[in-house]
């Protein structure tokens, strides 16, 4: 079963230990986070809680059976719209887990955060992203480079 907990502080250690023991199989597909990203994860997790409180993002930690197994955030949050991003475990993946934290997220951004529509982005190496973005309605709407990688943007509208 899968929980969507809003990021709070005692959700930094077990974020960082997924971050750490998933590095390697989210750069096949999605840019790295660079080591500066760990450097100083404490504070980093802070500033995250920070932008949450403040509404400029909606983070949440992706839960099943007591383990942090993913995350799906809301970011950049203005005028009704926010970008989706989502990193789900390689011990996890190929579950459905990411497109059920897709569907809960989705809903939490029109009943709570009243948004209006939302954008994403993958990686063209990226299939099983571009998979849950397309069950959810999303339209690629843009091809660039993300990272020197093809990539496309995605958006839908909420309704």
């Amino acid at each position: 079963m899968l929980t969507l907990e809003p990021l709070r502080p005692d959700h930094a250690d077990a974020l960082l230990a997924f971050e750490l023991a998933n590095r390697a199989y989210f750069t096949r597909t999605v840019p790295d986070r660079g080591d500066a990203y760990f450097a100083d994860f404490p504070a980093r997790h802070a500033a995250l809680l920070a932008e949450q409180a403040a509404g400029i993002c909606h983070f949440h930690a992706i839960v099943s059976e007591g383990t942090l197994v993913g995350r799906v955030n809301l970011i950049d949050v203005e005028d009704g719209s926010a970008e989706l991003g989502y990193r789900i475990a390689e011990s996890a993946a190929g579950r459905g887990l990411a497109k059920a934290a897709v569907a809960e997220v989705l809903h939490l951004a029109t009943t709570t955060y009243a948004l209006t529509a939302l954008t994403a982005r993958t990686t063209l190496d990226n299939p099983a992203s571009m998979a849950v973005l397309t069950h959810h309605a999303f339209t690629p709407v843009e091809e660039f480079l993300l990272d020197g990688r093809p990539a496309l943007r995605y958006r839908r509208a909420l309704t």
